[in-house]
């Protein structure tokens, strides 16, 4: 996954939204406000994704090399993934469905009902 596609992949979902809130290098997705993809916009070798602890875990032993606690984040409830080969494309995508509907679940139900609005 190069980093277009990765762009492609994150803006693509309802009510996500792309900024630089950590300056010009760090490319943050958002949904609702809310972080749950980012990515180094000069080096891109990975990117970090929200996860369920327990999956983390259970993911960082069956991909050592390619899934790490994340970057620069919560170790329990972030990862960083690398796109190098070592994950299947289609985990990544998942990774980042998954950290997308941790976000989404989170919200307000008032919040969530304005999404769902908007996917419509």
């Amino acid at each position: 996954m190069n980093i277009e596609e990765f762009r492609e992949y994150c803006i693509k979902k309802p009510g996500v939204t792309e900024e630089l809130p950590f300056g010009p290098d760090t490319l943050v997705f958002k949904v609702m406000g809310k972080m749950f993809a980012l990515c180094d916009l000069n080096q891109f070798d990975g990117f970090n994704a929200k996860c369920d602890p327990e999956r983390a875990v259970q993911l960082r032993e069956q991909y050592p090399d390619g899934i790490k606690p994340g970057y620069h984040m919560s170790k329990i409830h972030w990862n960083t993934v690398s796109t190098h080969g070592c994950v299947p494309r289609q985990l990544m995508q998942e990774l980042i469905d998954h950290s997308y509907q941790l976000i989404v679940s989170s919200l307000s139900k008032k919040v969530q009902l304005a999404l769902k609005e908007m996917s419509h």
